[in-house]
């Protein structure tokens, strides 16, 4: 434990939805945590809107999924329009995940939802907060704030950066956002329509003109994105808006009216490490990229759904350095491949080469009727086929893993849950129950159904599945001794 007075456990920078989701999440475990935000208020525009079904799932897990349950418009389809021809019509309904759709819920809501969450749990954001500077030492972080410009002082276990695209934390840390701008700006524009197109599906319209994007926020309203060549006005106009529309979406949506507009550039950029020391850096501090297909927010969301457990494990002595350190190994592959998936899609919808245009629109039509490209369509856009397979801390595919007994809030929370089958024999059943009792601080022992032998990480992946026995217990063993404080456990299994 550090030896120095720590006013925090961890400082969170910025509380956008991934600052406020890392705050929720050090509220139920019971870390001390201070949130802080430059801004006087939250934000007021609807911003980032897709939440997926594993999003979804982790909210759940969290005890934060109802009300966002209440506020979505569902999407169960997505359909693929050039030049008034239907190329792809596929439904985003996952079996695998009890949230079959995607979720459209404003940004401006979703922070929303998680203040109230947070104030209930009696926290805070501490707005009108600059973070200034911060100097790490052996056990602590010392951290300079600025609140109506007089300085701040405080100590905290860890920093998480938070803290958007220019991030303050990531210029301290000079880590290089490497990476590129697309040449076009685009333009964002939640609109009230006529009801010519379902409430329940998305469209993605690709156009030599630009590439356009619909996503529908209710029956009568919806979010607009498109690429334009030339800035017409200080923000985009309905005039604008509409005449894009009749250019490139499908035929019968009438935009009637402007609820807010805005034009902006987009890039695909990352750091090439999260972590520097007792810091760290999480959503848009770490990565952007091109907003079609929604997962800016989404995987911003999971950076933190997958570091919060391990400050946790830290904080409260059980973790150690490889267990921190998985948190970049783990989230920069999905990161990467966040960004090519998006890259990509943009580049196809908005490709300028007849040659590429006429192959987009004969190859898509035909693969999009197979079962199997639906499926990993599907997956990849869901989230729910993110996997930290190749983690240093992980054994196997490293999957997801969702059940009745995760969800609620506190299905799962601080410990890992080791899963045994109720039919195992008895020898097995007793080593398990030693293993889980020399670990009782971060281990919980489930005997349930037919599952072999599994180990739950607290975050709802697999960390090892495998048959029942003696030597997988001493696989798991090792593996917990790998990233947490467990060496001088007294374990001997099968002796």
């Amino acid at each position: 434990m550090p030896s120095t007075k720590l006013d925090t456990d961890v400082l969170i920078v910025g509380a956008g939805p991934v600052g406020l989701f890392l705050a929720n999440e050090c509220a139920r475990r019971g870390l001390r945590y201070r949130i802080v935000e430059a801004r006087a208020t939250q934000s007021e525009h609807s911003k980032a809107l897709a939440i997926f079904p594993r999003t979804m799932e982790i909210f759940d897990m969290a005890g934060l999924v109802d009300p966002f349950l209440e506020q979505a418009n569902r999407v169960t389809s997505v359909r693929v329009v050039a030049h008034g021809n239907t190329l792809a019509h596929m439904q985003f309904t996952p079996e695998e995940s009890p949230y079959q759709f995607v979720a459209m819920v404003p940004q401006n809501i979703t922070e929303r939802l998680l203040v109230e969450d947070l104030v209930r749990k009696g926290g805070m954001v501490e707005y009108e907060t600059a973070f200034v500077s911060a100097a790490e030492s052996d056990d602590h972080v010392s951290v300079t704030l600025a609140h109506n410009d007089q300085p701040l002082k405080l100590t905290a276990a860890f920093v998480v950066g938070c803290d958007g695209a220019h991030s303050a934390v990531r210029h301290l840390l000079k880590l290089p956002f490497a990476g590129a701008e697309y040449d076009d700006t685009f333009i964002l524009a939640d609109v009230e329509t006529n009801d010519a197109l379902p409430a329940n599906e998305l469209q993605l319209c690709p156009n030599e003109a630009g590439p356009v994007a619909i996503f529908p926020m209710s029956t009568t309203r919806r979010r607009v994105i498109a690429s334009i060549k030339v800035i017409e006005g200080e923000v985009p106009s309905l005039e604008l808006v509409q005449k894009i529309l009749a250019e490139r979406a499908p035929s019968g949506i009438e935009a009637r009216a402007l609820h807010w507009s805005s034009y902006f550039r987009i890039h695909h950029r990352q750091v090439a490490q999260l972590r520097v020391g007792r810091l760290f850096i999480a959503g848009d501090a770490a990565h952007i990229h091109s907003p079609f297909g929604g997962q800016g927010m989404n995987t911003g969301l999971h950076d933190v759904w997958n570091l919060a457990w391990k400050l946790d494990l830290v904080v409260h002595g059980h973790g150690n350095e490889q267990l921190l350190d998985s948190y970049n190994a783990e989230r920069r592959p999905v990161i990467k491949q966040v960004i090519d998936t998006t890259h990509f899609l943009t580049k196809a919808l908005g490709t300028p080469s007849k040659l590429a245009q006429l192959l987009r629109d004969t190859v898509i039509p035909m693969v999009s009727r197979l079962a199997p490209f639906q499926h990993a369509f599907v997956q990849r856009l869901s989230e729910l086929g993110i996997t930290y397979h190749g983690s240093p801390i992980v054994e196997g595919a490293g999957e997801r893993y969702f059940d009745s007994w995760l969800r609620g809030g506190s299905g799962i929370r601080s410990r890992f849950v080791l899963v045994l089958s109720t039919d195992a024999e008895s020898t097995i059943k007793d080593a398990a129950k030693q293993l889980a009792e020399s670990l009782s601080d971060i281990v919980e022992l489930r005997l349930m159904g037919n599952h072999g032998l599994t180990l739950v990480r607290p975050d709802g992946y697999i960390a090892y599945s495998a048959r029942a026995g003696e030597e997988e217990l001493r696989t798991i063993h090792a593996l917990l001794e790998l990233q947490t404080k467990s060496s001088n456990a007294n374990v001997a299994i099968g002796k």
